[in-house]
């Protein structure tokens, strides 16, 4: 499942200096490492948080990319991309 490899990498940020300063200044070489979709390695990229809740991640790991204002996210922005799915339901795995 991919979709966890987009909650491993937000978790990672908050506990590995070196991934958090990769992710800071080359999103695009970190991300490509990844075990993603090529929808999931877009959303990632764009900062899309609504999408990607809505695939699955964690709301709570997705607030760390804001923490630490990765890929340009800030705390308006993250509150107003996660708005705007109000109300959708995330894909779940049950």
């Amino acid at each position: 499942m991919s979709i966890y490899a987009v909650n491993r990498m937000c978790h990672q940020l908050m506990h590995d200096k070196n991934h958090r300063y990769a992710m800071q200044n080359y999103p695009e070489q970190v991300v490509a490492r990844l075990d993603l979709t090529d929808e999931e390695r877009e959303a990632v990229l764009a900062g899309d948080v609504g999408r990607l809740y809505l695939m699955g991640a964690n709301a709570f790991l997705l607030g760390y990319l804001t923490r630490f204002e990765v890929l340009g996210l800030t705390l308006p922005v993250y509150n107003e991309r996660m708005r705007a799915v109000d109300g959708l339901t995330p894909k779940t795995d049950l």
